[in-house]
């Protein structure tokens, strides 16, 4: 990529992104329109951007509210689900859909801070300089979770990264950005975004991580718990064992010229 093309720059009507700032969300109506207006105020003067919401079939004002937002704020799209998918689904129906070159991801909940994804399209521009894929992964350094919530993630982590060796302090962080087309070299599989930098090194992806804000959920609840969490991801993270161990490993393949 060029990357001049990170300078900054008010994105115009009608511009191709250079980024798509994808937010899977299901049951989210109070934290849409300040998310969103949090997302522009981060991204206006920095690059041509797109939003691109991903709502997985919520039976609040979720869908409404997006609408009404959408005809004031030419950068908003919308995907509906037909019917509750999960996150990954969300993820990949977003990336899929994006015409931006680079992805950029987040919670829907607020708790993820838009005003650091310039950090991380700084520190992907800096690392994104040969012919390796790069993924920068956030670090939520100071989490606003419960007490409980903050203890599994940690253990969870610990025995993540023992059996992955992915060497990531927290791969739960939504907050991550990386080339569309990395992406698309993913196995799919559900609950896979969890596991993104695992699955990105499988790639021989160089994966970088830097610290990012972390707040408090305002409005709604959380649509996970803890033992919900530990009932499908023991499961995920075996399989995700297995793929890593079934990876080719760096192989370089190249067209010959005659």
């Amino acid at each position: 990529m060029t990357h001049s093309s990170l300078s900054s720059s008010r994105p115009e009507t009608g511009e191709t992104p250079l980024l798509s700032v994808i937010v899977p969300v299901l049951n989210e109506a109070e934290n849409v329109a300040p998310l969103i207006s949090e997302i522009e105020a981060a991204l206006e003067a920095v690059c041509a951007f797109e939003i691109l919401y991903i709502d997985d079939a919520s039976t609040d004002r979720t869908p409404d509210i997006l609408r009404e937002l959408k005809a004031t704020r030419p950068f908003l799209r919308i995907i509906r689900h037909d019917r509750t998918c999960g996150q990954s689904a969300g993820l990949r129906n977003g990336v899929l859909a994006a015409r931006g070159e680079l992805i950029a991801t987040l919670d829907g909940d607020g708790q993820n801070d838009p005003a650091d994804i310039p950090k991380l399209l700084e520190k992907y521009r800096e690392t994104a300089t040969g012919t390796r894929p790069v993924m920068v992964t956030g670090h939520r350094v100071n989490r606003r979770d419960t007490a409980s919530k903050r203890w599994a993630s940690k253990y969870a982590n610990k025995i993540r990264r023992f059996l992955l060796k992915d060497d990531n302090p927290d791969t739960g962080c939504s907050l991550k950005l990386y080339a569309r087309e990395t992406f698309l070299r993913f196995p799919y599989f559900d609950h896979m975004h969890r596991f993104l930098p695992a699955l990105a090194k499988r790639e021989n992806c160089a994966v970088h991580v830097v610290p990012v804000n972390h707040r408090h959920r305002q409005h709604g609840q959380s649509k996970y718990s803890n033992f919900g969490r530990a009932l499908v991801g023991i499961p995920d993270l075996l399989g995700v064992a297995w793929l890593l161990r079934r990876s080719p490993g760096r192989l370089e393949a190249r067209e010959i010229d005659t």
